[in-house]
């Protein structure tokens, strides 16, 4: 007979998902059952903690552009899993959670590993369900995807008791059978804006002297990367990124700024997007990161600001007086480029000229800068180039918050074909590029996965290493070392008047780490014994690592605008984040 275990797992192949990343425990017997038999069907990626599988699925999701799936069991695994959440709520990554519960009947009994789990979800997700029988499980897996995958995507938790998951169906698996109506690819529904809107806001960009565009992670959801050139080529529209946007045009393109706001920008990207009399952010949240302050632009300046997003309530809401565009990137963005007349020639070669000569100059001052480095410390902007020289551009490429970032998202030209580089902006959560970039090799299989990570976050991630082994993923850890909590400690040293606190923990050994995982690593002590170990590297058939030391923030200072006008203005109040 079928039970509720078999009716999940035929609904989940039903609605397109054919990986769960999670970790078993007492309460899901019934559905790790069912999916020991159909691994024909659904592949199940065993993590070595609950919160890097949801850290797994969030990189899937973002990489491929199907829902990714994860899986905990009651109490501490919820828990666990709870943490992984986050990032990817913050993000607006669409993530299918299921965890088992206790049987219904001992609920209240104070038996162990109880939690109330629709509380414990209601701060990381948009949508959580507790099944309350077995037949109601099909029809709940369709809701839980569609609520992912539509309006303004993010987790969602569906939870099953163990009797549930163990009583017996009133109708077969076999009866559920033939394609769901959602299925899961991200965006689930592509809704326009309506036509006034659009016409209102391609108005005001035919009528900008100086106009720009902005692109976030939700245009990489969107699969919006194809539109948002043609428009930016048809109007000569500069398009700079946030972070979470990188990539979303090839960064090489004529009319591609690079990163803007307050961590990994250009100066030149700033100084655009700060002087633009019209600015349209796609799918980002225009939050103080990602505008250094409010400041790129002006919050009370004059520029004009249209917001195209897919949430009504986060639609211009950081800049008041914005023309919201409420919609899917793609979708709107196109709406515009045929509303809009092709830019002049004239108006576009001295655009292309303008943005090529910033760029020549930012580049020539980046040579010209040689930090003093001691000896066996090398030089973080190198070591992107290495990377870059070694592995492609095309490389796919997942980072730790901290060290990496400011230099990925400023040395690293991404190319515009999907959201190729990931870092997590929503939270910034240490230990993620180790576990998320297992979910980017996962959804791309045989492909080469680039992880930069940190001394402190391979602390809390490295168990992780041994399903890198297990699996014989083909990733390549390079492990920063600055031998402490640097952006901490350099927080510290601007705005706390250089009193350390708990910011030096003591030293890891990442190559021993990893050779107990089963992963050969080197250090690598001078930049062209890192360009030799990158070369192979990226020609190694499972996982490799690197290990290099780097200078703490405080020695050499990174691109971190914010960081740069404190110390040039000598400013010891922090800036509101």
């Amino acid at each position: 007979m079928t039970n509720g275990a078999e009716l999940l797992v035929n609904a989940l192949i039903r609605n397109g998902v054919d990986t769960i990343f999670g970790y078993p425990g007492d309460t899901s017997i019934a559905f790790y059952d069912v999916l020991g038999r159909r691994t024909d069907e659904i592949r199940h990626v065993l993590a070595r903690d609950e919160r890097h599988a949801g850290f797994m699925a969030d990189s899937y999701t973002r990489t491929t552009r199907r829902l990714g799936v994860c899986e905990a069991s009651s109490g501490a695994g919820a828990v666990y899993l709870a943490s992984g959440l986050a990032e990817a709520f913050a993000s607006s990554i669409p993530v299918l959670v299921i965890t088992t519960d206790n049987n219904r009947r001992s609920m209240g009994t104070a038996p162990i590993s109880e939690v109330d789990q629709e509380q414990l979800f209601a701060a990381c997700t948009k949508w959580r369900r507790s099944a309350g029988s077995t037949d109601e499980i099909p029809a709940l897996v369709e809701e839980a995807v569609a609520a992912a995958t539509s309006g303004r995507p993010g987790p969602v938790a569906l939870i099953l008791p163990e009797d549930v998951l163990e009583g017996p169906a009133a109708h077969t698996a076999d009866a559920l059978d033939g394609p769901a109506p959602h299925g899961s690819t991200v965006p689930g529904v592509r809704p326009a804006a309506p036509a006034d809107a659009a016409e209102e806001a391609a108005a005001l960009l035919a009528a900008a002297e100086r106009p720009v565009i902005v692109a976030g992670g939700g245009a990489h959801l969107s699969g919006a990367g194809g539109e948002l050139v043609r428009l930016a080529e048809h109007a000569a529209v500069p398009v700079a990124t946030s972070i979470h946007g990188k990539g979303v045009i090839d960064e090489s393109h004529p009319l591609a700024l690079g990163v803007v706001g307050g961590n990994g920008a250009r100066p030149y990207a700033n100084a655009w997007v700060a002087q633009s009399d019209a600015v349209v952010f796609v799918g980002t949240r225009a939050n103080a990161t990602d505008t250094l302050g409010f400041t790129v632009p002006d919050r009370d300046g004059p520029a004009r600001i249209v917001h195209i997003e897919s949430d009504t309530e986060r639609a211009g809401r950081n800049y008041p007086g914005s023309t919201a565009l409420v919609g899917d990137a793609r979708t709107v963005i196109e709406q515009l480029r045929t509303r809009l007349p092709r830019a002049a020639g004239a108006v576009r070669a001295d655009r292309d000229a303008q943005l090529a000569a910033a760029r020549e100059v930012w580049a020539r001052q980046e040579e010209e800068r040689r930090p003093g480095l001691r000896p066996g410390v090398l030089d973080p902007r190198e070591i992107v180039r290495a990377l870059r020289d070694a592995f492609g551009r095309d490389t796919w490429v997942v980072a730790d918050a901290g060290t990496p970032t400011p230099y990925l998202s400023c040395h690293w030209e991404a190319p515009g074909d999907g959201w190729r580089v990931v870092i997590p902006r929503g939270h910034g959560p240490m230990g993620f590029a180790v576990p998320a970039s297992i979910g980017t090799a996962i959804g791309h299989p045989g492909e080469r996965v680039l992880c930069l990570t940190t001394e402190n976050s391979i602390a809390m991630a490295v168990g992780e290493w041994e399903t890198a082994v297990r699996l014989a993923l083909p990733v390549t850890y390079v492990v920063l070392d600055n031998t402490s909590m640097a952006w901490i400690k350099m927080i510290q040293h601007l705005y706390a008047g250089g009193r350390y606190f708990a910011v030096d923990p003591g030293p890891l050994d990442p190559v021993t780490l990893g050779l107990g995982m089963g992963i050969e690593g080197s250090r690598a002590h001078t930049q062209e014994e890192f360009a030799a170990l990158a070369k192979l590297a990226a020609d190694s058939a499972g996982p490799s690592l690197i290990h290099a030391m780097v200078p703490e923030h405080t020695e050499v200072l990174p691109p971190v605008p914010v960081w740069q006008a404190a110390i040039a203005d000598g400013s010891a109040t922090r800036p509101i984040h």
